[in-house]
This record gives C-alpha cells, structure tokens and sequence, in this order.
C-alpha cells in the first residue's frame, strides 16, 4: 500500500474518505448510501471504538460528509451498556409507549410532507424510529454472554490483555450476522506509532489485537459467512526501515507511507497470496503498488459497485468517493 502523505491525520482520511481532507463521506457511510442493510432494527453502519480513546481524527472515520446523515456511523460505547438509554422509564413501558411512538410517527409524517427534500429532517425521523426498534435488537446483538464458553476463550476473553478487543471482534461477527453492513473496529489513538521505545510498545499491541482478529475470521469461516465478507486490518502507514531515536536509549521507528501493508480475508479476494513488494531496504513500494484510491475501486468492485455510478447531487454537480485520481481494481488479488 501507499498514500504518500506522511502524516496520521492527513493518510488516515485518504483511506477512510478518498482524499487528505476532512468533510468527506466515509467509505462506511458510502457503502450504507449504495447498499443499505439487511436488518430494519439495526443502523447500517457500526462503529466500534477502543475505551481509551477515540482514533486519529476522530468523528471524521464514520463521517456521512455531504451524504445524509442517517448514513453516518452509530457508534457503540466501548464498556456497557453499548448502546445508552434503551430502557423506557417505567411508566412508559409497554402500551404506553406503542401510543406515543405510534403518534410521534404520525405527527412526523405529516411534518415531513410539507417539507419535501429536507433530508436532515428526514434522518432524524428514521434515527427515532430506528431507536426504538433497537431497544431489543440492539441488547440481544451485543450479549456476548449467551456465546459459548469456547467461544469466548477463542477471542481471548478469558485473559486481560485480549478480552477488550476480543469482546468487541465477537460483537462484530454478532453484527454482521444480523446484517449489518458496515462495522469498524479501532484501537487507540496513535497505539501503532511507534517513534520510541517499540521493543516493548509493539509486541504488547500486538498480544492485543493478534488472537481475537485471528478468531474473528475463523469463527465467520466455521459460519460460512466468510465468503460474504471481507474483512480488512491496517492503518494508514508503516514505519520506516531505519532506526529512531537510538542516542536516547529508546529505540523507535518513524512514519512512512510509501509502503506499507493491509491484510484482507474472505469477501471474493483469494487465499494466501502476497501482492506487491517494497523496495530491498522496505522503504517504499515498486512492485504492484496499490494506492488508497486503487483499494477503494477494488472495494467497490468485491461489493457489486462501480464507484463512478455511486454518486450524489450536490449543489455543485454530484459527489462521490473517487473524483478526481486514476484508480484500478486489483483483480490480481481477486478469487
């Protein structure tokens, strides 16, 4: 891989949203525009952050941008609950609150009628009424409680260092079963980078996140819903082949995206196949190179999609992921 911009914010937004600036629509929020989901009582688009922080630039990963905002990411919280407020105080449960929200929908109807075109509007209407159908959906989706003990021990809930990451990786395979189209997970801000001591920084990330993303494709393997899915693991550079910060007796190493690598599984992109090669010192990469955009293309294609045909009106002609770059499908990676 490669984005050529060397810095988090400015690649992070190059593969999240197709160029180096913020107010651009996610690719989650593009697929959820042009796909949709498969389950009523869900949003689209999850998001699933990491309880220490949120990641570099924040909100603008699951930015709906100019697309309407009901395609914007639903973010979980990271502890439980997931998903704050479902319970109705309990006077409102049961009838009462069929009546209300059966009147609120009528009321909002007849609100959206004289204000056609309003989409903003219009998302809020279906967020409320998403909302209250997430009251059971929503519950039973995130009760990792119900799965089998051997299943939690496979994505490492059974230890410290694995049992944040490994919850969320099964409350995502729980998702996606549902037929939720989208899911992000993410690790904090910055956790990968590595400027100074990375004997120890490195291997403790990686015993996080190594075992549950290993079991994530595994268990959608052993449901047969791997060949649906694609999952993707990476971030928005590697680091360079030369040593940082080695006079101060902390070992690091610094940016680069010249060349850097993402892995895929499953979702129609064949089997243990390396594609591409950096430079002889892995600086930067000569062979196969696959730009942000090229991903993206290669993206749409695994999902039935031209990226030049989703598009959306704008006041200024019409928007879409990739504009103004040349971009290529990778079929060679293609099964």
């Amino acid at each position: 891989m490669r984005t050529g911009v060397n810095n988090h914010g400015q690649s992070i937004l190059a593969l999240q949203s197709g160029v180096v600036l913020p107010g651009r629509p996610s690719l989650g929020s593009w697929m959820t525009y042009a796909l949709g989901s498969e389950n009523d009582d869900l949003p689209a688009f999850m998001v699933l952050r990491d309880p220490a922080s949120l990641p570099v630039e924040g909100v603008y990963n699951w930015s709906n941008g100019f697309l309407p905002s009901i395609f914007q990411g639903t973010v979980a919280r990271p502890t439980e609950p997931r998903i704050a407020n479902l319970d109705p105080p309990p006077h409102m449960q049961g009838k009462p609150q069929e009546r209300f929200l059966a009147y609120l929908e009528q009321i909002n109807r007849e609100h959206l009628a004289d204000r056609p075109g309003e989409n903003d509007l219009a998302a809020r209407i279906a967020s409320y009424e998403l909302a209250a159908k997430m009251q059971s959906a929503a519950k039973e989706a995130f009760n990792i409680s119900s799965e089998t003990k051997a299943t939690q021990e496979m994505y490492g809930l059974n230890r410290a260092e694995t049992k944040d990451f490994g919850s969320r990786c099964l409350i995502a395979r729980r998702l996606i079963e549902r037929g939720v189209r989208f899911v992000q997970l993410f690790t904090a801000n910055q956790e990968w980078d590595h400027h100074s001591n990375i004997l120890t920084s490195l291997p403790r990330v990686c015993l996080k996140i190594d075992q549950p993303a290993a079991a994530l494709v595994r268990d959608l393997k052993e449901r047969g819903l791997l060949d649906t899915t694609l999952v993707h693991w990476g971030g928005e550079m590697g680091r360079l082949p030369v040593v940082q910060n080695a006079a101060k007796g902390s070992i690091g190493r610094d940016h680069n995206t010249y060349g850097f690598s993402h892995w895929l599984s499953g979702g129609g992109v064949n089997r243990g196949l390396t594609y591409g090669a950096t430079d002889e010192i892995g600086h930067k990469a000569v062979e196969n190179v696959v730009m942000h955009h090229d991903y993206h293309a290669t993206l749409f294609h695994l999902f039935g999609l031209d990226p030049q045909r989703v598009v959306f009106p704008r006041a200024i002609g019409t928007g879409q992921l990739i504009e103004t770059q040349p971009a290529r499908v990778v079929r060679e990676i293609l099964s």
